[in-house]
């Protein structure tokens, strides 16, 4: 279960006297919530009566009475918001409940979440690459298993790639480069050996699937999403060292 704590925490910060959502607006989703769930909450309209100190107050009296998984199923869509998704403590929000709460998350039907949150998180002044991203796992979630999939994970990797390298090499021929910036951050031998592979092979699978436009092999989508998310995020972590 959500220990009160966590959702003392959630209170916090989603529902922050500057930063977090209106009264109005927690009332409105946690009612859309308690009518879907056939849950009776304490402040289900705004204005709060009086005896509500605050709209944090409101927002975690609100949370306590829906049971663990429809907590975190709540917690999750209101820190994906749009007035809230940008903020970095809203993100570290969703990473702690994805993580530590994970046995709850009744939606697990795709890549893995986490893994992505943290990618997008890295991928903020990429804003090129992050566009790109973003367009794979928006076909993705709605189960688009095309080689246009593929072609958008391929540019956003390129383009991540040609940006901290600054050049404007293509993926294929960037192995020497790349091996070069790993080693010269303090990378191992093995680990650049591993990331030249990784692109290799991902080059070739791309090359077999996207450019001959040959039928796209749907368990092995997530595969390769992964396999991509890894490589930009501890690409970007190592350029941020220097």
């Amino acid at each position: 279960m959500i220990p009160q704590t966590f959702i003392e925490i959630v209170g916090d910060i989603l529902g922050n006297t500057e930063k977090g959502l209106s009264g109005s607006k927690i009332a409105s989703l946690l009612s859309a919530h308690a009518v879907d769930y056939d849950v009776d909450i304490p402040y289900p309209s705004y204005p709060f009566p009086p005896s509500v100190p605050n709209k944090r107050y409101a927002l975690k009296k609100n949370l306590s009475v829906f049971d663990s998984k429809q907590q975190f199923k709540i917690i999750k869509e209101l820190c994906e918001h749009s007035e809230l998704k940008n903020l970095p403590e809203v993100k570290d929000l969703k990473i702690k409940l994805l993580t530590r709460f994970k046995g709850l998350n009744t939606d697990i039907d795709m890549v893995n979440e986490i893994l992505v949150d943290e990618t997008r998180f890295w991928l903020d002044d990429y804003t090129k690459s992050l566009k790109q991203y973003n367009n794979a796992l928006e076909k993705y979630k709605g189960n688009i298993f095309e080689r246009n999939l593929l072609d958008d994970l391929r540019l956003s990797l390129e383009l991540l790639v040609k940006e901290i390298l600054g050049n404007s090499k293509s993926l294929e021929n960037q192995f020497s480069d790349i091996g070069l910036f790993i080693e010269s951050n303090n990378g191992s031998k093995e680990l650049s050996n591993m990331f030249v592979k990784l692109i290799d092979y991902f080059t070739k699978y791309q090359n077999e699937y996207v450019k001959h436009d040959s039928q796209v092999i749907e368990e092995e989508v997530e595969f390769i999403l992964e396999i991509t998310s890894s490589f930009m995020k501890h690409f970007i972590r190592m350029k941020n060292r220097t």
